[in-house]
């Protein structure tokens, strides 16, 4: 052993032993549902995400959608400083919107905040996919001879604040006719053609983002269960 390592207790002995790599690795807790429907997941009664719809129970545990929609894509609309004062002084959080969605009829909004950005995001995140509702889709116009579901069956409306956005079927090769917050809201949907129409103030985009999420919501209202296959 050479006199550096003599003062200085042996190197690996004074670490515990242990080298780099070495760490034992920790372990997610064990999942422990809060509610009846998570339970129901968790012991394979409900096998897919179309059967926790029908049961028209609210997901509470972010871990029903993990399992059950594992391909979900997740995209930050936005983030902004929040300042407000108090007592003690001026205050700053972060306030943030996302959108979930797995490109084939599944999509959810939520919005977030918390005193950091990244916590803040997280927040938007988790709740967005707590959030999460069936989309009906169609193909467009009675004319479209196609079986692809690429718009969708009817005109449907949302409204979040001033915000109004109505949504009309459209042909395949329109694309998507709106903002850019609604387009990414739409594309994770799974839909690909559509007109809309919108009044109100659309540069606040957590209201556009959720009243276009409203409209989609318009669509699994009416529908029947036996629809989603």
């Amino acid at each position: 052993m050479s006199q550096q390592d003599k003062r200085s207790g042996g190197g690996a002995k004074r670490r515990g032993g242990r080298r780099g790599g070495d760490e034992p690795r920790k372990t997610a807790p064990e999942w422990k549902p809060r509610t009846k429907l998570g339970k129901l997941v968790k012991e394979g009664e409900l096998t897919t995400i179309e059967e926790v719809f029908a049961t028209n129970q609210k997901i509470q545990d972010l871990e029903v959608v993990d399992m059950l929609v594992p391909d979900l894509e997740e995209t930050v609309l936005d983030v902004k400083r929040v300042q407000r004062q108090t007592d003690a002084g001026r205050k700053t959080t972060f306030s943030a919107i996302a959108v979930v969605g797995n490109r084939n009829g599944i999509v959810g909004v939520g919005s977030g905040r918390d005193v950091g950005m990244g916590t803040a995001i997280r927040a938007a995140i988790t709740a967005a996919k707590l959030n999460i509702i069936p989309v009906k889709r169609g193909s467009g116009t009675w004319e479209d001879s196609t079986t692809e579901l690429h718009s969708i069956p009817f005109s449907v409306s949302g409204r979040c604040s001033s915000v109004r956005v109505t949504l009309l079927p459209a042909p395949r090769g329109t694309g998507l006719v709106c903002g850019e917050n609604a387009k990414k809201v739409l594309r994770l949907a799974g839909i690909k053609d559509v007109w809309t129409r919108t009044s109100g103030d659309t540069r606040t985009k957590k209201n556009y983002a959720k009243a276009t999420f409203e409209a989609l919501k318009e669509t699994y209202r009416i529908q029947h269960p036996s629809e989603w296959a």
